[in-house]
């Protein structure tokens, strides 16, 4: 019980985003890079499993991720590390743990760009 609430504390603070000025366009040369950055992100299926594993839960540290995914906790870290410098999952450091969760703001608007395709 105890180590759950102290994996519960590592949780990512919500999102502190700026209201756009204007929507983003999702077609055009921007919008193609985008999407494709974004694909190739979510392009293993270890990252795919990754994305599920956070949607099921507010927040998860890596050595939770590791024990659900048959892979070396470096892997899980690398994976980690991609999902994050796109965009889809935020992370927060608490001590030596880091707490990863998806960042749904940017999972939206990858649903977006897929779905003029």
């Amino acid at each position: 019980m105890k180590q759950e609430t102290e994996i519960e504390a590592v949780c990512c603070p919500p999102s502190e985003t700026e209201p756009e000025a204007e929507p983003r366009p999702i077609e055009g040369p921007g919008a193609d890079e985008e999407l494709a950055v974004l694909a190739k992100a979510v392009g293993h299926p270890a990252r795919v499993r990754i994305l599920r594993l956070l949607s099921r839960k507010e927040a998860r540290v890596c050595s939770q991720i590791v024990d659900e995914l048959p892979l070396a906790q470096s892997t899980v870290s690398e994976h980690l590390r991609i999902l994050k410098d796109c965009g889809l999952i935020r992370s927060r450091e608490e001590g030596s743990r880091v707490g990863y969760c998806i960042n749904y703001e940017v999972l939206r608007r990858l649903k977006a760009l897929v779905a003029i395709i």
